[in-house]
């Protein structure tokens, strides 16, 4: 049975791991293609700087983290000593390694009760699932020849319940799981495989209620085997198709493209100062790029996600 957090227990860290989502920066110091630390990129975040966010602004991971303004990417150089014991985002490439280097730095700043203290009272956001599915299953057809959507979901489960595993042998006990986005609606998925008129995608949408469903229900069992976790599955896939499906019950105007380029394909180095039609008004707009939520979309799912997570974990 999953331990009944006390009402008085405090959160003193929000921690993440996760896809782009949730990523703060980290992807600025990996080698990697799909980077966003460059304009327009961050031009509502503080400052108008773009600091590697797949957003304009923040992400779910700096909405969720109540007790700072935003989170820092653990893999960030400017990561302070002082930011360790309020949490971080940790890259989902080498991520156990790095978790474990972050205990060790921990251990350092706070020593080694007071680290085990933060990491079993600290809150862990996973997010895994989106990327997989949306551009290594969907795009990349050597995948879907290998494995159907039954056996490929099961797999990133298996892979993602692994982890929370790992996570719990080294002290964790607070986990939010993240199910994926709508992903056929994503308006990249709409224009690759929507046909003329960019409806959503069907079998991307399928694809991430299956992956959804089979994580719910690993949650479920996980609460179970894991006697001390409380593990809490955080629904984002209904929130944004809420959205997608209602936006004008939100203030949006334009569910369907995003607000760079044209709206229809521009993500990462697409979407960049010299990337003609970038809209003026994002704040009309569900998505920032081809790929990402625009920051009020993630506002405007928060408060929902965010009282779950205070009642589950209060």
């Amino acid at each position: 049975a999953s331990r009944e957090l006390q009402e008085n227990e405090e959160i003193p860290a929000l921690m993440a791991f996760g896809d782009s989502i949730l990523d703060t920066g980290n992807n600025n110091d990996l080698i990697s293609v799909l980077k966003c630390n460059f304009p327009p990129y961050g031009m509502d975040f503080i400052g108008g700087k773009p600091t590697g966010r797949f957003c304009d602004g923040k992400v779910l991971t700096d909405l969720i983290g109540i007790i700072k303004e935003t989170v820092p990417a653990y893999l960030d150089p400017n990561l302070q000593s002082k930011d360790l014991p309020t949490g971080s985002v940790i890259s989902m490439s080498d991520q156990l390694k790095n978790f474990k280097e972050y205990i060790g730095k921990l251990k350092g700043v706070v020593g080694e009760e007071g680290a085990n203290k933060t990491i079993s009272n600290s809150l862990f956001l996973l997010s895994a699932g989106n990327n997989d599915i949306a551009i290594i299953y969907l795009d990349t057809p050597s995948r879907a020849f290998q494995y159907d959507v039954p056996t490929y979901t099961s797999l990133l489960v298996s892979w993602t319940s692994t982890f929370i595993k790992d996570l719990y042998g080294l002290g964790v006990r607070k986990i939010g799981v993240l199910s994926t986005l709508p992903l056929g609606c994503l308006p990249i998925i709409r224009t690759l495989h929507g046909g003329p008129m960019r409806f959503c995608g069907d079998n991307a949408n399928r694809a991430a209620q299956l992956f959804n469903s089979k994580l719910l229900a690993e949650v479920n069992s996980l609460n179970s085997s894991l006697p001390q976790a409380k593990i809490v599955y955080v629904d984002v896939y209904n929130p944004l198709l809420d959205l997608i499906k209602n936006p004008v019950k939100s203030g949006f105007r334009v569910p369907e493209r995003s607000c760079c380029g044209t709206g229809l394909f521009e993500a990462v180095i697409l979407c960049n100062q010299l990337t003609p039609f970038t809209c003026d008004n994002v704040s009309e707009f569900v998505f920032w790029d081809s790929a990402h939520p625009s920051e009020r979309a993630y506002r405007t799912m928060t408060p929902p996600i965010l009282q779950d997570l205070k009642k589950s974990f209060s």
